[in-house]
């Protein structure tokens, strides 16, 4: 509840996968007053739109709208929550995942609520984890080394299927109508920003990370002309318009906003962020060498440096990305959490389900205690975390989940420990590439849902041989996004000092075990051989069963003209 009447107070918004939560913060210290969750009614449109039509596989899309039911619902249900009077809040801002592409109108209208193009998928918002681009950022990658493209050097060499330029380069070559329509393609950070302030504005952050934006540009007509010659306006036209640096307003409160909200008019709407990077405030954690993991579905590994250095697989290095005066650092994988769901919904068997009823726990907490309870190796399994393909430091979403030692006699809570340890090796895997690269990682930070298995941050520990410590928040993005809005709303100079004042961390909330270190490390060169051998070259297999998938798909399907994609029959 608020102390007095001379307490302000921000909103921050975090746009996770499935929903949207409002926090309620105090500007003096960062206290959490009140909190709400709102959960998108149409979730991650993966095999179908809402009219039935169906999806081809790796496409992950979402209906804008449930964006700003956030707004109405949330957010008013949080001021509540928090007990203050809403004249007393002076900013609010957001944070989003990323790459979230919405094709807009000029006046940001999306394409997918033109009625006549409510069955066509790429009217709708592409969520970070559409990996239909596959062979757009291939090409993107090829021609950018071919061409010796200062700026691929500054995204590890590779160029993600999740990040804005392939997503857009596919919509052009599958949907050149839509594309033709289309008079803008937004980040939805920017997007929902937009809709809160008024102003058409795209953040540093994601423009930078996701946008291949360096230096103050995009790449030139000409590549994008030797990508398709169509292509080679989509900078200049689609991604056309003023970025805005971190920690500033984007505009005021709209009319309409504050009637969504229940906020006053006027007040300062922060320039949007994105989940991972947000958090970095909120753990107090902006001094360089200090790398937070945001542990959720996905984890993104991000750190501040005083240097730059080119780091094999990283998802970008961005001057201020993060925060102003560094280079900031981005890494990730794109299944962590979703993996461990995966088997759970999957996989899980009936006693299991039965158990974990009658105890009333959920089943990934019975599967954890019975994992806890035998020592590392003892299941004979190792496993590889690409389930949801390799973000970093391969870059490549069509590789796929890997399990070896299966027997008939192992046991399903010794598969669901192997995916858990297989997910810390990818991280160490991440960590070592960036050390090797001279960047340094003195301290590493956990945020995010996974952070309360304590089991599983006790392995990442041991397998990393670092103390691990844990974010002072259980909503790290939400407050990162709140404090943004703080110095937006000049209650303080800069996002270091609101992030002293209003972010926190525990400090060596794990430390490794020596004993179990030592067993994962021969685990870990398990991890590695197996990483390089399908992951470098070794074997192919993987693409291989990714082309026959699509070739399958293809040959029981047929072609939809009006949306250029493949559909069963």
């Amino acid at each position: 509840m608020a102390d007095s009447k001379t307490d302000r107070y921000v909103i921050g918004v975090d746009y996770g996968t499935l929903s949207g939560r409002a926090v309620v913060v105090r500007v003096h210290d960062g206290a959490e007053l009140g909190s709400a969750v709102h959960e998108y009614p149409h979730a991650v449109l993966d095999s179908a739109l809402p009219d039935g039509t169906p999806l081809p596989p790796d496409w992950a899309l979402q209906v804008p709208a449930d964006y700003v039911e956030v707004l109405q619902h949330a957010v008013p249900a949080a001021v509540e929550a928090a007990g203050v009077d809403p004249a007393d809040v002076i900013g609010v801002g957001i944070d989003f995942t990323a790459c979230t592409m919405v094709p807009v109108l000029a006046d940001g209208t999306p394409l997918n609520e033109l009625p006549e193009y409510a069955g066509r998928p790429h009217a709708y918002v592409k969520l970070w984890k559409h990996h239909a681009a596959q062979g757009q950022a291939d090409r993107i990658t090829d021609l950018a080394a071919e061409r010796h493209e200062p700026w691929l050097g500054r995204y590890g060499g590779m160029i993600s299927s999740e990040w804005q330029f392939a997503k857009g380069l596919q919509l052009l070559e599958e949907d050149r109508e839509l594309y033709d329509r289309m008079d803008r393609f937004v980040e939805a950070a920017d997007w929902i920003v937009e809709r809160l302030g008024g102003a058409a504005v795209r953040n540093a952050c994601t423009a930078g990370y996701k946008g291949l934006l360096q230096e103050g540009a995009y790449p030139s007509t000409e590549f994008l002309a030797a990508l398709n010659p169509d292509f080679a306006e989509f900078a200049d036209t689609k991604l056309a318009g003023p970025i805005a640096d971190l920690g500033t307003a984007a505009g005021r409160l709209t009319a309409e906003a504050a009637g969504w909200t229940g906020l006053p008019e006027g007040i300062a709407v922060a320039v949007g962020n994105v989940d991972a990077h947000v958090t970095v405030p909120a753990a107090d954690a902006v001094a360089p060498g200090t790398m937070v993991a945001v542990m959720g579905t996905s984890t993104c590994h991000v750190l501040n440096a005083d240097r730059f250095a080119e780091v094999p697989g990283m998802c970008g290095a961005v001057d201020g990305g993060i925060t102003a005066g560094y280079w900031g650092y981005e890494a990730g994988q794109s299944g962590v959490g979703d993996i461990f769901g995966w088997f759970v919904e999957r996989f899980a068997p009936a006693a299991l389900r039965d158990r974990a009823r009658a105890e009333g726990r959920s089943i990934h907490d019975v599967l954890t205690e019975l994992a806890a309870a035998e020592p590392v190796g003892a299941s004979g399994l190792i496993a590889l975390d690409w389930e949801s393909g390799n973000r970093s430091v391969l870059v490549d979403h069509e590789l796929s989940g890997v399990i070896v030692g299966l027997t008939l006699a192992t046991r399903p809570e010794q598969v669901y420990r192997a995916l858990i340890e297989a997910t810390a090796f990818g991280t160490r895997k991440i960590v070592e590439t960036y050390v090797a690269s001279g960047i340094p990682v003195d301290e590493f930070v956990a945020a995010g849902g996974l952070v309360k298995n304590a089991f599983l941050m006790q392995i990442y520990s041991d397998v990393l041989r670092m103390p691990i410590s844990v974010i002072g928040s259980d909503q790290g993005p939400a407050l990162g996004a709140a404090i943004h809005a703080a110095v937006a709303a000049g209650a303080h100079p800069d996002v270091a000092t609101a992030a002293s004042a209003m972010g926190s961390r525990i400090r060596d909330a794990f430390r490794p075990d020596e004993t179990r270190a030592a067993l994962y490390d021969r685990l870990y060169a398990e991890y590695t051989a197996l990483h390089d051998h399908f992951g470098r070259g070794g074997n192919d297999v993987m693409h291989r069963l990714a082309a026959l998938k699509r070739e399958a798909y293809a040959s029981r399907g047929a072609v939809a003209p009006e949306a250029g994609i493949e559909l069963p029959a």
